[in-house]
């Protein structure tokens, strides 16, 4: 099986020239401390918007940061963010689907209009609003894209567990005495979970989009700057 995946894998360039990309991405985030050629956070007043030169590839910010570096650093951020809160909320919307579409009647009515009502809650203020009353952190940012992304995953896997509860594998598990749980998480998950995949895949670049930049640039790079450091 393993053998016909990696086949049909490398068959597809589209595939393989996204793997490489993302392959990239992961390997300059771990590898920042050791390929970025300036501290992030370091201060140059004397280079304070310079154009891209030897010295600095991508030139410098307002505040005469190497940008390049900054970018390097912020990938590990940008990373965090989407697979964390993407984590999070893949793994409230398949626990709510799953039981919703696999017992229905008024537990899928109850969760759905759940759904409902947290769709009225538009994300980005309510990261601002928790951003105003705690502390600027990229992890609170992270538990709010988490907590308010999860509805379309919870109607992706209620569509698919409504359809597939009713094939004749369910069926026969009923029969042989598996439980609600055996079925629901052994049996039929793992038939739903493409959709749920593809889901998480593209929610990865949407939480990445929602997180507010100055918020993680907070978070990530700014601490006290010592006297050395501002020349």
């Amino acid at each position: 099986m393993m053998t016909d995946f990696l086949e049909r894998f490398f068959k597809n360039k589209m595939a393989v020239a996204g793997s490489v990309v993302v392959v990239l991405l992961f390997a300059v985030s771990l590898l920042a401390p050791w390929i970025a050629p300036y501290d992030s956070s370091t201060i140059d007043l004397k280079h304070v918007l310079a154009p891209p030169s030897f010295g600095h590839p991508l030139g410098t910010d307002q505040l005469g940061r190497d940008v390049l570096s900054r970018m390097i650093w912020g990938a590990r951020i940008s990373l965090k963010v989407g697979f964390v809160a993407t984590g999070i909320a893949m793994l409230i919307g398949t626990i709510l689907g799953a039981v919703s579409g696999y017992y229905g009647r008024w537990v899928d009515a109850v969760i759905m209009r759940f759904v409902d009502i947290m769709l009225c809650f538009p994300t980005f203020f309510l990261i601002l609003a928790v951003i105003a009353i705690l502390e600027p952190s990229i992890w609170n940012i992270m538990i709010v894209i988490g907590l308010t992304g999860w509805m379309g995953i919870t109607r992706l896997v209620r569509a698919d567990f409504i359809s597939l509860k009713e094939r004749d594998f369910v069926s026969a598990a009923r029969v042989i005495g598996a439980s609600d749980f055996r079925i629901i998480f052994v049996h039929i998950l793992p038939n739903a979970m493409a959709s749920v995949l593809v889901a998480t895949t593209l929610g990865i670049a949407g939480a990445i989009l929602t997180s507010p930049p100055s918020v993680s640039s907070a978070s990530a790079f700014s601490r006290p700057y010592p006297v050395g450091e501002i020349s």
